[in-house]
């Protein structure tokens, strides 16, 4: 199946909407919380080309720690709604980070975060 860019901006549209002042979620291999952060309300700006850029994600100043293993994309009343994998950078998770292991009651933060769907 390969999907026009429309359906692919409607798909990422209609479970964006759903995320508006949820949170992005680290855990750790056995879903233990490492840190959560925060979305805005809406938490995403219009999808286009099969892409959603997320508005401004607030930090966690007080991470719970581990090694993160996979992230969660939760509504506000913390339904799980997507999974993302996560790796060192270079490793070609859809979240990268310099490092893996967190530290208790470090703070962790985005930069830039884009939900894609790809054509296929």
């Amino acid at each position: 199946m390969i999907l026009a860019t429309a359906v692919r901006n409607a798909m990422l549209d209609a479970a964006t909407a759903l995320l508006g002042g949820g949170t992005l979620q680290l855990q750790t291999s056995a879903n233990a919380p490492v840190a959560t952060l925060t979305l805005s309300n809406p938490a995403f700006a219009a999808a286009s080309n099969g892409s959603a850029t997320a508005y401004e994600i607030t930090s966690d100043t007080n991470a719970a720690g581990g090694t993160v293993a996979h992230a969660y994309l939760r509504k506000a009343d913390t339904t799980e709604l997507i999974k993302l994998t996560v790796t060192a950078t270079g490793g070609g998770g859809e979240i990268t980070m310099s490092s893996l292991v967190v530290g208790a009651g470090d703070t962790i933060g985005v930069q830039s975060f884009v939900l894609s769907k790809s054509a296929s």
